[in-house]
């Protein structure tokens, strides 16, 4: 079983984004939301059957309490603002697991339903579709990794190290020395990516750093840490099969007709009922990235033989 976790509001930015390169700057009052939908549609159709979307149901969280100038829903445009909760209900009539999150980010969200469905030995994979840098901080070995749908990057901790110069443990230690713009901290000034690799390479978390490396600022990263740090202890399921999909409900033509992709009603009833054939519905999972990753890995894994006598393959 492979286990998806998407990030709802990086979807609708995307999608909201993407299609004014193509309508000139005209929006359409519910386009993003309709490309979101198209594409959970499209993981299903490929083969995705557990799976469940995290959404910033208001954009302040906790984090807001602890630094000033962390991220609010300021200078979000009114066109993009007004699909947020649209979005929600659009995807909780299509059937999909939902998380909409009001104290903590959606990002928490992804994080704590990762530690929550790795717990389950069914679970052979957890597909966290996101390119955000937070989340990276999820990822373990090959079995919890980071997918970037628009690159079709699939990052599992290897990745991850090369990318950033840490392990996903130490993600957080990372972002509070570089900063992140996006959330609205700056990080530790004078200390750029490669500098803060080192440094955690060097010295491991900065609770561990020597005192003469960050002086008085070492207060100023922990908090930053802080705010970089996800939570993965929301209770968002107890049981994996919620997050199993069973098809629309009963409320989404009209939702569907109301956004005005009626399209999307049959979309999702042959999603429900896919192809009979065993070829058919075999060119439809083969083409999703998930299943690219894990063919990729099986014939990695059968190239480099291991040095385990009890395990030679």
């Amino acid at each position: 079983m492979i286990v998806h976790l998407i990030d709802g509001t990086y979807e609708l930015f995307r999608h909201f984004y993407g299609l004014r390169r193509f309508t000139k700057g005209k929006d359409r009052p519910m386009g993003a939301v309709v490309g979101v939908l198209n594409g959970v549609l499209q993981m299903i159709e490929e083969g995705a059957s557990h799976l469940g979307v995290a959404t910033d149901h208001v954009i302040e969280s906790f984090r807001n309490e602890l630094w000033n100038g962390y991220k609010t829903g300021e200078g979000i445009e009114p066109a993009l603002h007004a699909q947020f909760h649209a979005l929600e209900d659009a995807l909780t009539a299509m059937g999909v697991t939902l998380w909409p999150m009001i104290e903590l980010e959606a990002d928490d969200a992804l994080a704590s339903a990762a530690a929550l469905a790795a717990k389950n030995r069914d679970v052979q994979k957890v597909c966290i579709w996101t390119p955000d840098k937070d989340l990276a901080q999820c990822v373990r070995g090959d079995r919890i990794v980071q997918v970037d749908r628009k690159s079709h990057v699939i990052r599992d901790a290897g990745a991850v190290h090369a990318k950033f110069g840490v392990i996903p443990e130490r993600i957080p230690d990372y972002l509070a020395l570089v900063g992140d713009a996006a959330d609205g901290y700056p990080g530790i000034s004078g200390i750029g990516a490669k500098g803060a690799a080192s440094l955690i390479d060097r010295f491991g978390r900065i609770e561990d750093f020597p005192p003469e490396i960050l002086g008085e600022r070492k207060p100023l990263a922990l908090l930053f840490k802080k705010l970089a740090t996800l939570r993965d202890d929301a209770p968002l399921f107890s049981d994996l099969g919620t997050l199993q999909w069973q098809g629309p409900g009963k409320d989404f033509a009209a939702i569907a007709t109301k956004l005005g992709d009626p399209r999307l009603i049959e979309r999702a009833e042959k999603a429900l009922h896919p192809p009979k054939t065993l070829h058919s519905r075999t060119a439809l999972e083969s083409r999703s990235p998930t299943a690219l990753a894990l063919k990729k890995k099986s014939v990695k894994a059968a190239k480099q033989p291991s040095n385990d006598p009890k395990n030679p393959l």
